[in-house]
């Protein structure tokens, strides 16, 4: 009887940690830099505490708003002081995934650099890697009894810096490939010059155990870094930079997501089908790609009898420069294709216009501001349009009742647009994905 009696209880508590564990959320610690009356640098017109709290909030809000299953968790969203452990303190606290930092870069009278940097926890290699660190660690001395809380580590003393030389754990991998992404999100989409990747001794970073990274702005210093910094435009560049190097990583290691889709930057993450094509489906693909020259810019995902006349017109531009039988096969191909739109066509419409069947759009980026038409943020793409969302304007591209065509309208973007994700609507309103994919499956088979 007691022996039956510990198996129910070790199988009620395996139960309900499996369950603890399913339901976790994943985690993200944001920490602005500095704060209260640690100002960290100061430029000629703001204080680098500012700058890292504008751009760490900004940061936060993309997150909250496009991930809200991810938690969010600010060392500060004031101007407060936070000694330097306890900003490490609450991330092991909240047992988080992600710890990133963020700071702006500064140097000595009469010297000038501009450009954004990440670093990771290592030891120094270069010089300059190694005052980054003294002057971002120097806050520990604002801190009361500073000597025993971080065991006489002198800031300013390099033999201290001998301590991150052995440092690898598990943590280095993941840390180094989080920095990457963001570097590279940042670069690419902010325009900002590239600083590179570095690794050098930061404390807040050491005492963190979970990847992490801490990110230097711009150059506080340098007359017109000071402006970008401080040019709102600007700021939602660099923190939408951030956020999609966070989405990045995010994506690829929690395996809790399943909607919206990961991003196939990589093969190792590739992006699941989950509803299979009827016939028809697979038969106008087939013919999308025997198109020699297929169209990258997309305006709206059609209805299939439209999309059938597009690959028509597309196959007839291209006859002219193939050979005679290449000629005479397309037009075979062609006059299948024409013939299966119009045995399909109507049961196809009858399908697609369910009532109150959800609708399906690819979401490709979010903006604080209405963008003007061409911007460069768009990248090319004319056939978007877009959704007020609290203060957030949200930009996608097609429309379908059709998971399928969104599903491969994403596949035709994802290179222009990495973390863009699908998204429904029912009624005019936003709707649960997961429950319009089911819907839509429902809606195929009657």
């Amino acid at each position: 009887m007691l022996k039956k009696i510990t198996f129910i209880l070790t199988l009620l508590c395996m139960l309900v940690l499996t369950a603890t564990g399913a339901n976790r959320r994943f985690t993200l610690v944001i920490d602005p830099g500095h704060g209260g009356h640690d100002a960290g640098a100061l430029g000629a017109i703001s204080k680098e505490k500012n700058i890292n709290l504008s751009v760490a909030l900004q940061f936060g809000k993309y997150v909250e708003r496009n991930m809200p299953d991810v938690r969010v968790i600010y060392t500060r969203k004031t101007d407060v002081f936070i000694p330097l452990k306890e900003r490490a303190n609450i991330a092991n606290r909240a047992n988080a995934d992600l710890f990133i930092s963020v700071h702006t870069n500064a140097l000595p009278a009469g010297k000038i650099a501009r450009g954004f940097e990440t670093y990771t926890l290592g030891m120094h290699r270069a010089k300059d890697n190694l005052d980054v660190a003294m002057r971002e660690n120097s806050v520990i001395s604002m801190e009361k009894g500073y000597q025993q809380t971080y065991q006489g580590f002198n800031p300013r003393s390099s033999e201290s810096y001998i301590i991150f030389e052995f440092i690898q754990g598990k943590n280095m991998e993941r840390s180094v490939e989080l920095a990457r992404n963001i570097q590279r999100k940042v670069c690419s989409g902010a325009n900002r010059p590239d600083k590179g990747v570095h690794q050098a001794g930061f404390l807040v970073l050491r005492e963190t155990s979970m990847p992490s990274c801490l990110i230097e702005l711009g150059f506080i210093t340098t007359a017109d870094e000071e402006r970008l910094l401080n040019d709102a435009s600007r700021v939602d560049d660099i923190a939408r930079g951030i956020y999609e190097g966070f989405a990045q990583y995010r994506n690829k290691y929690d395996k809790s997501i399943s909607v919206p889709y990961r991003a196939a930057d990589t093969e190792s993450v590739p992006v699941a089908k989950i509803v299979s094509d009827t016939k028809q489906e697979k038969d106008e693909r087939r013919a999308e790609e025997a198109d020699s020259a297929p169209r990258r810019t997309v305006k709206q995902v059609e209805t299939r009898a439209t999309k059938a006349k597009t690959v028509q017109q597309n196959r007839r531009q291209n006859l002219q420069d193939k050979p005679a039988q290449q000629s005479r096969q397309t037009q075979q191909n062609r006059q299948n294709q024409q013939n299966r739109t119009v045995a399909q066509n109507k049961p196809a419409q009858q399908k697609a216009h369910v009532a109150d069947a959800p609708v399906f759009k690819l979401q490709i980026f979010v903006s604080n501001r209405t963008l003007r038409k061409g911007d460069a943020h768009f990248k090319g793409e004319t056939g978007y349009d877009s959704y007020q969302e609290g203060n957030m304007v949200k930009y996608t591209m097609g429309a379908s009742t059709n998971y399928n065509e969104i599903f491969r309208l994403r596949k035709t973007l994802v290179e222009k647009f990495p973390e863009a994700f699908i998204i429904a609507f029912k009624n005019g309103k936003k709707y649960d994905v997961n429950q319009a994919i089911r819907e839509f499956k429902q809606n195929r088979n009657r």
